[in-house]
């Protein structure tokens, strides 16, 4: 079995795979300060609850963008797994060409995703939205070259700093609303938040549309913890809650020795 591990500045989300087969997803708060002890008791800990023995898992495939993590996630499979981990990072074969000027510049997770999207939708001119911490759409052409794409603060995001940087602004929950306008203040946050979202993934994905695939239009993909909010918009072609884990398994393929193995 296959341990694969989505590090993101909020939440740690994993995921087991059987072969290709999700056995179970997790999730995490992240924690800078969280020493490899904390991390392995705590996968060890899900693992069984979720009827999956420790020693089943042969391998482990990381995904982080924080980067004082990865000193303890490495430890931790070391101690508590007796694996070393494969991290995604530059060097990793991913079967991408990054058009990025720099492409150790493009995040661990907007990779993953990337190569998920592929694996699904081979062939295919691909807009990917995650919704996590922050907002991340990504443009990837057909013969898997990764264009680039755009980052905005993700939703919560946005209601925190509202809260934190206004004096009379709550906090409030996050969801879908229907009217486009509010009669309270809450109501006013919660649907500015919803709707600014909404218009600005339609305008994105119009615009690289327009400048990029306007010949063979693209598939738009939605993943990431907020994607659910927006199921009723017609936004999105295709909804892959585990987008980035799917591809974590990939690249795991791509850089496992029966991949380079000769015929």
């Amino acid at each position: 079995m296959i341990l694969c591990l989505d590090v993101g500045n909020t939440q740690v989300y994993g995921g087991v795979f059987d072969q290709e087969r999700l056995k179970t997803q997790f999730r995490r708060t992240s924690q800078l300060n969280s020493s490899s002890d904390e991390l392995g008791v705590f996968f060890r800990a899900v693992l069984r609850e979720n009827n999956i023995e420790p020693s089943a898992i042969q391998s482990i495939v990381i995904c982080c963008v924080v980067p004082d993590l990865l000193y303890s996630l490495r430890a931790c499979a070391q101690k508590y797994f007796d694996i070393e981990p494969l991290i995604l990072r530059p060097g990793i074969k991913t079967g991408l060409k990054v058009a990025y000027r720099d492409p150790k510049e493009v995040g661990a997770d907007r990779i993953a995703d990337a190569v998920g999207a592929i694996k699904l939708f081979p062939g295919r001119n691909l807009i990917v939205a995650d919704f996590g911490t922050a907002t991340t759409v990504c443009a990837i052409r057909s013969d898997r070259t990764f264009l680039g794409g755009n980052i905005i603060p993700g939703i919560r995001l946005s209601m925190e700093a509202l809260e934190m940087r206004t004096a009379q602004l709550p906090s409030v929950e996050i969801k879908p609303v229907r009217k486009a306008f509010g009669t309270t203040t809450i109501e006013s946050i919660q649907s500015g938040l919803f709707w600014s979202n909404v218009g600005m993934i339609k305008e994105l994905v119009a615009r690289v549309t327009e400048q990029e695939f306007s010949n063979d239009p693209p598939l738009v993909v939605g993943t990431g913890g907020f994607v659910h909010l927006f199921d009723r918009e017609n936004i999105f072609d295709h909804v892959v809650s585990d987008l980035i884990l799917t591809g974590l398994i990939e690249v795991l393929r791509l850089n496992s020795p029966a991949a380079h193995a000769s015929p």
